[in-house]
């Protein structure tokens, strides 16, 4: 989808750069990125440094930066371009868990606006600086998220959450990812990335599960999950309400 779109405005100076926010890298990444074969450039960031750096607490969210390098809208909700007549991107198995059944449920009650956000990024595309979406770096400062001392600590234990993660000590992992999770609670970034190495089912489906089996709910390390966290915020407001 996304290529699709960059096909469409490459040609009047856009560029769309996808990042892949994964501590596992391309063991995690490489299937949908050969997938959706991109033109693009399409990137993969082990320690989340998106997240860090620009404030990205969800995906998908971007991030609108113009030829100068400034930003001129704040990490958001993006969702992807419409298109009612795209196959669904993953194979669902015949006999689908109960598990599966609910996260789905939550997952439509999503709201987005796709047709709004993309209508602004074109218009963006068109008049740059005089679109009347291109906020202006105080308006960008006042929409960006403050860093206070708990933050900034939660985000350095993520960082060393990721990195004991890929040195292969994922025991100690999880007590950082907690504190992150504690320190940063707006994140679901940082509590999926968690929940998503945690493969309590076997199969191709396991890093999408994000909980506790049916069989030994008892063995999962985290207080939440995605079905219980999503119910708990309501599904309305998984994503922030995208604001011209």
């Amino acid at each position: 989808m996304w290529q699709e779109l960059r096909n469409e405005l490459h040609p009047k100076g856009l560029e769309i750069v996808t990042v892949g926010m994964d501590a596992l890298g391309a063991d995690g990444c490489r299937e949908f990125i050969e997938a959706a074969k991109p033109e693009h450039p399409s990137l993969i960031d082990r320690h989340h440094v998106l997240a860090e750096l620009f404030g990205v607490v969800n995906i998908p969210q971007s991030i609108w930066i113009d030829e100068q390098g400034m930003i001129v809208r704040p990490a958001e909700t993006a969702p992807e371009p419409p298109d009612p007549d795209r196959a669904p991107s993953m194979e669902l198995p015949a006999e689908m868990p109960q598990h599966f059944v609910e996260m789905m449920g939550e997952a439509a009650k999503i709201q987005q606006d796709p047709e709004s956000y993309h209508a602004a990024l074109r218009d963006w595309v068109e008049n740059g600086a005089d679109s009347q979406f291109a906020l202006s770096p105080e308006a960008v400062v006042a929409r960006s998220r403050p860093r206070n001392e708990e933050i900034s600590r939660g985000h350095a234990h993520f960082e060393l959450a990721a990195q004991l993660e890929i040195d292969g000590h994922h025991d100690a992992a999880i007590e950082h990812f907690k504190d992150a999770h504690r320190l940063v609670p707006e994140s679901w970034t940082f509590r999926r990335q968690a929940w998503s190495l945690e493969q309590p089912i076997e199969g191709p489906m396991a890093r999408f599960w994000q909980g506790p089996s049916d069989e030994d709910p008892g063995s999962w390390p985290y207080a939440g999950d995605w079905v219980s966290d999503i119910r708990a915020v309501g599904a309305e407001n998984y994503n922030e309400p995208w604001t011209p």
